[in-house]
């Protein structure tokens, strides 16, 4: 966001201004990342997904043993109040809900108090440029917090690991970091799902390998379902990557973008292929979004 972007910011349940909204020292979400979060895109006023992305706040918490001090009902309330509430039509919704506070120490159980934070924010999807002609990515082989653990697959705030990865492909100059396990699975980007395109096949990674279930990834699937397109959940490789014809990532805020090299190899032809941008313009009509698709102009025609 810029300096002169109004946010709107939520503390259970009631909209404050953002310069007086603050958090104890204490919360545990602060000392710890002691907290699980979701992050929805609103169209028009609308927020995508809505429900969906609520219920797996919901299980986000459940997995780490957070009591959400709402139900699902009025949490979704709360997201759709603070969304009207901003003078923009498309905006980014960030909701987190921590432990709570507790005396000093890793020990959970005295935690009281677990705090629900929503902000609004206006949205900044990649740049044209990145839609019309894709993006680099480089592998990245590390282990994340929840990996091995029961709380694999929550989206849990604790994301340092991805933060480094993501770091380290920027300094080469790549826009997302893919995460590769230490069995060689590519797994997921530090912020976004992965999928590959290869003989005329979508292919992306099982949520069993420990992913996040990805809301778009899922309408990604009902996409390739809805235009007839074979799909494989299966593991795959960084080999898989370099071989394949298209290469995406998706996400709430990018949609789907285009990959068009990976470790500095170009993909196929090092262009965005046709079954990404299918796939895309089927997600979109989910969405209900109006106006051109990302990598066209004003009047409906692709730019190159």
């Amino acid at each position: 966001m810029t300096r002169d972007e109004t946010l709107v910011v939520s503390i259970d349940g009631q909209i404050v201004a953002p310069e007086r909204a603050t958090v104890s020292v204490l919360d545990r979400g602060f000392l710890y990342g002691d907290s699980v979060f979701e992050v929805m895109r609103a169209y028009d006023r609308r927020v995508f997904a809505l429900q969906e992305h609520v219920d797996r706040l919901m299980r986000s918490a459940g997995l780490v043993y957070i009591e959400v001090p709402v139900d699902a009902a009025r949490l979704a309330a709360e997201l759709t109040a603070a969304v009207q509430a901003s003078p923009y039509p498309d905006t980014i919704v960030r909701v987190h809900v921590t432990r709570g506070i507790a005396p000093l120490g890793l020990d959970p159980t005295p935690a009281r108090g677990a705090l629900r934070v929503v902000i609004v924010a206006p949205v900044h999807p990649p740049t044209l440029e990145d839609y019309r002609s894709g993006i680099a990515v480089t592998t990245h082989r590390t282990e994340r917090a929840a990996d091995n653990t029961e709380a694999a697959g929550a989206k849990v705030a604790n994301y340092l690991v991805s933060l480094l990865a993501l770091r380290a492909a920027r300094v080469v100059g790549s826009k997302e970091a893919i995460i590769v396990d230490g069995r060689g699975r590519v797994l997921e980007g530090a912020s976004s799902n992965v999928f590959l395109v290869k003989d005329g096949v979508v292919l992306t990674p099982p949520v069993t390998e420990g992913i996040l279930p990805g809301i778009t990834r899922s309408y990604l699937l009902r996409s390739a379902e809805a235009l007839g397109i074979p799909l494989r959940i299966t593991t795959l490789t960084r080999g898989d990557l370099a071989g394949a014809d298209e290469v995406f990532v998706t996400s709430t805020v990018r949609e789907v973008l285009p990959v068009v090299v990976v470790d500095a190899r170009e993909v196929s032809d090092g262009k965005p292929g046709p079954m990404t941008r299918a796939l895309h313009r089927r997600f979109r009509e989910f969405t209900g979004a109006s106006g051109p698709l990302p990598w066209e102009d004003h009047e409906g025609s692709e730019t190159v």
